[in-house]
């Protein structure tokens, strides 16, 4: 009698079989899960991505050893479960039944199976034999869990086979052995034939206790996997602190940045990558604030040679003025010869006086140092005012009611007025219509806006850019300090001048307030220099209002202004320092 594993005989084969057969199609369902899982992790904090990594690869890495370790013990505690109850058996069956004769009568088999049965073992025995009658008789220790029906069909059919005897197999019979379930109870089966002739034996023992240690074992295993779980994203975020706190002080420095204050540097601490990355932000904040100190510095020289050069074109300009006014004068009396030159002269002055007044202007608004000088204005009569001022009564028409009453700088108001009107009735045609009425603006609180061009369809023809500089005077009070972030409620003043000439070209349309734009590159020397719009842009932002240009379907350009009615909270609070070039411009203005 040999002791053999029967492999072949295991109920547990066919479920091996179908595990491996179902593990590809579970592996893709795994990779999609991670695919699926990696994507999502784009989309969240690095923080919570460094801890879910740390996560996942002390998981794997702690269910790998444990389902190691487990896989291990499990086999170490079978293995030696078995060999001794299949060793105990062996020994048991061959002293038992050595005393037995051939044919033994059932009474003798029941003895021998219970004396085998009383070993330290504690596992219930069958045993099978033929009495000197022929009869077949059973003995079993446990007729509810052992009976010859009880064993596996394959465990019988190997432990009855007769294998040839040879060289390789001394044995004719050989002990077999199969793990079974019965209800939800594993148990351990094995069976042998006595060698020799005599009854062939049969036990079956509970693997209850070993079932129990290796759950034991496994719930050691998951606590020890969930602490190292947890463990790992304490870790990890100890981790991420440690790499995202530089991180963290990097972004609210280039935050700093990109706000203006160029001097934000980073302490450096140690010599690693993020050390390495601090020391490159500040050396390039550093060349970044000498770059900007240099362009800043160009930028004040440039706008001061425009005021200085502005500044000391009105002295001659004065004396030419008052002496080409007494030529004007007398251009009847004068050779018909020389009138011409002299009605150019005087054009040409007037046009000279213009530019230097919107350049001082422009140069004002460059430094941030010009500033509103409120009064409450009758719209209507601003209007009137304006166009009887410039004889344009007879080419312009006016849509607007008396009592519309809002508090704006009158002076600004009417170059805004004479820009835009005389833009239109010069480059577009007449007649030149003016709307002027008011609309409420819901939780209106924003002021300070931006000019834009609205770009619509309608025809396209020539239309110049600069409106006329007649009547665009810009000297005034200065201002210090930034155009204001918030404007006054209480609804707007929306005034629209509209042409009746053939609109605006669709490419020239998104640069009309561009300065020293003309729309005409072939006429260079029209009249007028191209700043008139953009003065009266810059007019509308220190008001917290805005210009738009658009053209009409049915024909025709219009510019719609909209201004707060009420503009004294623009003028409250405290300003942003313009730094040297307000200074600078200061001196200069002191000197007009």
């Amino acid at each position: 009698m040999r002791e053999r594993s029967a492999g072949d005989t295991r109920d547990d084969s066919a479920g091996a079989g179908a595990g491996n057969a179902s593990g590809p199609a579970a592996g893709q369902r795994v990779l999609r899960g991670l695919r699926r899982a990696s994507g999502l992790l784009r989309w969240t904090s690095l923080r919570l991505r460094l801890v879910v990594v740390f996560g996942l690869v002390a998981l794997t890495a702690a269910v790998s050893a444990s389902g190691i370790a487990y896989w291990l013990n499990r086999n170490t505690v079978l293995e030696r479960t078995q060999n001794a109850v299949l060793n105990d058996f062996r020994k048991s069956l061959e002293d038992s039944t050595r005393s037995l004769p051939l044919r033994p009568r059932c009474a003798e088999l029941q003895d021998a199976a219970r004396q085998m049965a009383a070993g330290p073992q504690d596992y219930a025995v069958l045993l099978i034999g033929a009495d000197r009658e022929g009869k077949a008789c059973a003995a079993t220790t446990n007729k509810n869990l052992l009976t010859l029906d009880s064993v596996p069909l394959s465990l019988r059919t190997a432990v009855d086979e007769v294998r040839p005897v040879d060289e390789s197999n001394r044995y004719a019979h050989h002990l077999y052995w199969q793990r079974k379930e019965v209800g939800d109870a594993p148990y351990l089966v094995a069976g042998a034939k006595v060698i020799g002739g005599g009854p062939t034996g049969y036990m079956i023992k509970s693997l209850a206790a070993e079932r129990q240690d290796l759950n034991s074992l496994a719930w050691s295993l998951g606590i020890a996997t969930a602490l190292a779980l947890v463990g790992s994203a304490l870790l990890a975020q100890a981790a991420a602190t440690t790499v995202l706190r530089p991180v963290q002080r990097l972004g609210h420095a280039a935050r700093q940045l990109g706000e203006g204050r160029l001097d934000t540097r980073l302490r450096v601490t140690g010599t690693d990558e993020l050390a390495d990355l601090s020391r490159t932000f500040n050396r390039t904040a550093e060349r970044l604030e000498h770059r900007v100190e240099e362009l800043s510095g160009r930028e004040a020289a440039s706008r001061r040679f425009v005021a200085d050069m502005s500044h000391e074109l009105r002295t001659p300009l004065t004396a030419i003025t008052a002496v080409s006014e007494v030529l004007e004068e007398e251009a009847d009396s004068l050779d018909p010869m020389i009138a011409p030159a002299v009605q150019l002269v005087v054009s040409e002055t007037r046009r000279l006086n213009d530019l230097v007044e919107n350049l001082m202007e422009v140069t004002r608004f460059d430094a941030g140092t010009a500033r509103l000088v409120l009064d409450d204005v009758d719209v209507a009569d601003q209007v009137t005012a304006c166009v009887d001022a410039r004889a344009w009564l007879d080419a312009v028409e006016l849509d607007a009611d008396r009592g519309i009453v809002a508090r704006l700088d009158p002076r600004r108001l009417d170059v805004i007025l004479a820009n835009l009107i005389g833009n239109a009735l010069k480059h577009g045609g007449s007649p030149v219509r003016v709307s002027v009425h008011t609309e409420e603006v819901p939780g209106d609180g924003a002021g300070g806006r931006t000019g834009s061009t609205a770009v619509t369809g309608g025809p396209a023809a020539p239309h110049a850019s600069g409106g006329p500089e007649a009547g665009t005077e810009q000297e005034g009070p200065e201002r210090s300090g930034q155009e204001p972030d918030a404007g006054p409620g209480g609804g707007e003043l929306v005034i629209r001048v509209r042409d009746h000439g053939p609109g605006i070209p669709e490419e020239v349309l998104p640069h009309v307030f561009d300065r020293f734009y003309k729309a005409s590159a072939s006429r260079p020397r029209s009249e007028g220099s191209g700043l008139g719009l953009s003065i009266a842009l810059e007019n509308a932002h220190i008001h917290g209002g805005e210009i738009t240009a658009a053209n009409l379907p049915e024909g025709g350009a219009v510019f719609t202004l909209r201004l707060p009615m009420d503009a004294t909270p623009l003028t409250d609070g405290d300003r942003r320092d313009r730094g040297t070039a307000r200074a600078a411009d200061e001196g200069t203005e002191d000197g007009r």
